[in-house]
């Protein structure tokens, strides 16, 4: 993507002000998602922190695809502008960007940290200075459709292989049936971040690694991994649409939630659009972990995913927008965002919740989720990780689309990131 279409990319997401407060403030510009409802429920933040401080927020929609958002980001900060005071960062980007965000510690009391998943600030911590706060965590999820699992008198797969299973009875029953739209699976299979981590789940349910280990050892290429991507592969064009090759999270949600898939991979968040009220699925959808393979160390795992809040240190206004990413961050819009839109909290305490787990009951399964996930590579491969997630998606990528098979492509994969680490030193 070319510099001049991410300037362009800036300008044109601009959603607009929140706003205007009766008193003078200052101006703090906030980069937000735009899947599902994020840019509502952060226009939502953003209008009450202003009236309660008498700042202004401006908000500026991100692209859906993170690499795309990671491309945008990293031209923002390494030409040291201040057009944008407060980012939302994958779990994965602090090593990647890290040097360009401000030490929230010097805003943040040790209560506050305190509050939070010591995992998760474990993570967004480097040499003491803690770069983000956490604002909402992920871990993928399996979306079944439980009305066509009591129609088929089929239950919920513990394998990938039992899905698949079912995926093909049912697919093939509601062609039947008549609908000739209809497919067993869907996922996120563009050549991007979002299949970086389908990919791992289904190589560390197999028991095949973490790509690079925490010693920096690259493990990859290894039959177990090659038998995850290669049952992967034999999905597209059966019982996932060729289409899935160019799927985000929103396309795959889509299909699912227009009522024409069995199963999808997703995140948490389209869990609350499943059961909204205009949805064609709504109370015909079931969760579960995401199945596990076969063989020595298989496991159930899910990625773990999730944003964080940063500030810039070249924001006009630090301690300001030190003051937004608090109050983003906060048990009470935490809990808010968790109630309207599903997101996952980063605060323990709010899966104690009960009146957020009765209006989200699936958060008891999420919570389950949240001890069993996988992570990407970042902390080992440091500001190296967006090339090793590009050659990792790329080679996944291409066993999808039947460019080699996995042995083939993870071979190949390892003599690149061989190359890349200088023989395994990152």
């Amino acid at each position: 993507m070319s510099g001049r279409h991410l300037t362009s990319l800036a300008a044109l997401f601009v959603l607009g002000l929140a706003a205007t407060p009766a008193t003078a403030g200052v101006d703090v510009t906030f980069a937000c998602g735009s899947t599902g409802i994020q840019s509502r429920l952060c226009d939502e933040a953003a209008k009450a922190w202003s009236a309660k401080t008498g700042n202004t927020v401006k908000i500026v929609a991100a692209p859906q695809s993170t690499s795309e958002q990671l491309a945008l980001y990293q031209q923002f900060l390494t030409g040291k502008s201040g057009d944008i005071d407060v980012f939302q960062v994958d779990v994965v980007w602090p090593g990647i960007l890290g040097s360009h965000f401000v030490d929230l510690k010097q805003y943040v009391d040790q209560a506050t940290i305190d509050q939070y998943f010591p995992g998760i600030v474990q993570g967004l911590t480097r040499d003491g200075h803690l770069l983000a706060l956490p604002w909402y965590t992920d871990a993928g999820l399996l979306y079944y459709r439980q009305d066509l699992f009591d129609k088929y008198q089929l239950k919920v797969p513990a394998t990938w292989e039992e899905m698949t299973a079912a995926a093909k009875t049912i697919q093939e029953g509601e062609r039947k049936a008549g609908n000739d739209r209809f497919f067993g699976f869907v996922f996120q299979g563009r050549a991007y971040e979002g299949l970086t981590c389908d990919a791992l789940e289904w190589i560390v349910s197999f028991g095949g690694g973490d790509i690079v280990e925490a010693d920096g050892k690259i493990t990859v290429n290894n039959p177990q991994a090659a038998k995850a991507l290669d049952l992967a592969a034999s999905w597209i064009g059966t019982i996932a649409p060729d289409g899935v090759l160019n799927y985000t999270e929103e396309d795959a949600r889509g299909v699912f939630q227009s009522g024409n898939a069995a199963f999808m991979r997703n995140w948490p968040y389209a869990a609350s659009l499943a059961e909204a009220t205009d949805s064609p699925v709504k109370g015909k959808v079931g969760y579960a972990p995401l199945p596990k393979g076969d063989g020595d160390g298989a496991r159930h795992a899910a990625t773990l995913g999730g944003w964080q809040i940063a500030v810039s240190k070249y924001s006009a206004h630090p301690k300001e927008a030190a003051e937004f990413a608090m109050y983003l961050t906060s048990r009470e819009e935490q809990k808010r965002r968790a109630m309207e839109g599903g997101y996952q909290p980063t605060i323990p305490a709010l899966y104690e919740d009960q009146e957020l787990l009765a209006k989200r009951p699936f958060f008891k399964i999420t919570r389950q989720i949240l001890d069993g996930t996988a992570a990407r590579p970042s902390a080992v491969t440091g500001e190296r990780y967006s090339e090793v997630s590009t050659l990792f998606w790329n080679a996944v990528h291409a066993t999808l689309s039947k460019n080699g098979d996995a042995a083939t492509n993870l071979a190949q994969l390892e003599k690149d990131l061989n190359r890349l680490s200088r023989g395994g030193r990152w």
